[in-house]
């Protein structure tokens, strides 16, 4: 009876801690719901929980990016030098991806309508999901990288583009054609 009680309550736990692993895959699921809809209006709410899940992406490709170096640097794969090299070079490139990432989303939370800040993490999301996708296809590099190759595609091109920069865009293009309208010169006088 004893270890009936044990068990049921350990495959509670286990259930319980189980829903806390899907919670991000949730919101991914939630965003591209959203991507796909309609209404492609995102709230306050939404844009920082947005913001939010891609800081923890940077964060996670930061930690991704230094298993990679240190398992080239070490040794741990079977990678020659010149290949070697050329990953390194490719990782190098990740890390300033990954700083221009992370302070343009800390310069978003700030100005959210900031069309340039928005414009390059955009550009470092596509950088690091295309060089992450190369490493995937590594058979020495995918079970360091994993999933996290095609879930960065998703957060950057359905996502991203159409939630948060798309609209962005089509909101400042209305307010120069606004504004544009209000400056017309006036009309020249011809001279006889």
């Amino acid at each position: 009876m004893g270890y009936r009680k044990i068990f049921v309550a350990g495959f509670i736990l286990f259930l319980w801690l189980a829903s806390f692993g899907t919670a991000e895959e949730d919101h991914l699921q939630y965003f591209l719901s959203k991507a796909s809809s309609k209404t492609i209006e995102l709230s306050k709410k939404e844009k920082t929980d947005l913001l939010n899940q891609l800081d923890g992406l940077m964060k996670q490709a930061q930690g991704i990016h230094a298993k990679l170096m240190q398992a080239i640097q070490t040794g741990e794969t079977d990678v020659r030098y010149q290949e070697g090299k050329f990953w390194m070079s490719k990782l190098e490139e990740d890390q300033e991806s990954i700083q221009t990432g992370t302070q343009q989303i800390k310069l978003l939370r700030e100005k959210p309508g900031h069309l340039v800040a928005s414009i390059r993490l955009y550009k470092s999301l596509k950088d690091l999901s295309e060089n992450f996708n190369a490493y995937n296809n590594m058979s020495s590099f995918s079970a360091l990288v994993g999933d996290v190759a095609p879930e960065m595609e998703f957060w950057a091109d359905p996502v991203f583009y159409k939630l948060y920069l798309l609209p962005l865009a089509r909101s400042k293009d209305v307010e120069v054609k606004a504004t544009q309208k209000e400056r017309k010169p006036p009309p020249r006088e011809k001279r006889p």
